[in-house]
């Protein structure tokens, strides 16, 4: 058994926490976010075995870490966008991906990776670079949707073969063969120059400087109590908004579930008990709503939620005689809370944005 030294432990901890602090960020400045995440993403492990350590079961924690980001990345997407068509997009290409990785995860069946790749990821890329110089509501749709589709094509098929088909590792390949990375360099160059001299002159101006921080949410809708207001005029308890959240977090938390080393439950047990659980906190939301009590910090109302849904489990576990894990049971519940709560606040802005338009 591998035994971590204090300094080893402390990097390991800081990976860690960053893996899961820095997604919050994606909500207020997306694209730098983003960026960093898939940078982090792909070089934690890389960190680990500098200091000689290889963390027993990562490669699972990271799979679940990575869905994890990229929830919250759709989440800002309801906070942000101000193009519905690209919202329209991405939210078929996330909880298509989602799905995707789910079957994966129940079958094992690598070329499913294929069927299912992530363009999610880079569309938000593409859509936040684009956002950065100009307004996304003067992109047609057809736009959008040859975005999607070149990086489904060009960019993603082949690196889903690459890493999950094929399970070739760069680093390793450009050892075995130097003649890689000159090809690498050669095809930056080449879009480079493709981009200068053929993209670039047909550009029209930019619309602003350089934006990372997304637009202002409108003025009617940007506090917690405003949002509140909406829910309780347009929101029921059972509802669409509902289904969406018990989808996004039935699908999540179970891809969770197949990924921890340590999860015995069965899939349908765990996304009933989560969509149970996402109709109870939309009723107790709600209610509390119609009552004009709001906690202005999202920070605050996620803790309030975290509570709420462990007294909910204590409660269910007391009456019902269920089997319920304690670290388990709290990541899930940790999982469901958070994704809520920003759910409730930031469809509300979405909404009313399309109907604003």
């Amino acid at each position: 058994m591998m035994i971590m030294s204090a300094g080893v432990a402390v990097v390991f901890l800081a990976v860690v926490a960053a893996r899961f602090l820095l997604p919050l960020a994606i909500p207020y400045f997306p694209l730098p976010a983003v960026i960093a995440c898939l940078v982090l993403d792909g070089v934690d492990q890389t960190i680990f075995q500098t200091f000689g350590y290889d963390p027993p079961g990562y490669q699972s924690y990271d799979k679940a870490m990575d869905v994890y980001y990229l929830a919250i990345a759709y989440l800002s997407t309801l906070r942000n966008w101000t193009s519905e068509a690209a919202f329209r997009i991405s939210r078929f290409l996330f909880f298509y991906r989602l799905a995707g990785a789910l079957i994966f995860e129940l079958t094992q069946a690598r070329w499913l990776l294929l069927v299912f790749p992530n363009v999610f990821e880079y569309f938000f890329i593409g859509y936040e670079t684009i956002r950065s110089r100009w307004s996304p509501v003067t992109v047609l749709t057809t736009w959008w949707l040859s975005l999607a589709g070149i990086i489904w094509v060009v960019v993603k098929l082949p690196q889903e073969w690459w890493l999950h088909v094929a399970q070739l590792d760069l680093t390793d390949e450009i050892a075995a063969h130097r003649w890689i990375l000159g090809l690498i360099v050669a095809l930056v160059a080449g879009l480079a120059v493709t981009f200068q001299r053929l993209l670039r002159p047909r550009l029209r101006p930019a619309d602003w400087g350089w934006r990372f921080r997304p637009e202002p949410l409108p003025e009617q809708i940007d506090e917690p109590h405003e949002q509140s207001a909406w829910r309780i005029r347009n929101d029921r308890v059972l509802s669409w908004n509902t289904a969406e959240k018990a989808l996004l977090l039935g699908l999540i938390c179970c891809v969770f579930g197949q990924m921890l080393p340590d999860f015995t439950g069965s899939t349908g047990e765990l996304f009933l008990g989560v969509g149970v659980t996402v109709v109870l906190n939309a009723a107790i939301s709600l209610a509390v709503a119609r009552r004009s009590w709001t906690i202005r910090s999202t920070a605050l109302a996620f803790a309030a939620r975290l509570v709420l849904n462990i007294v909910l489990s204590v409660v269910a576990n007391a009456l019902l005689g269920l089997r319920i894990d304690g670290y388990e049971t709290l990541f899930f519940l940790t999982m469901i809370s958070l994704i809520t709560t920003l759910h409730d606040r930031w469809r509300p802005v979405h909404e009313f944005r399309v109907r604003a338009a």
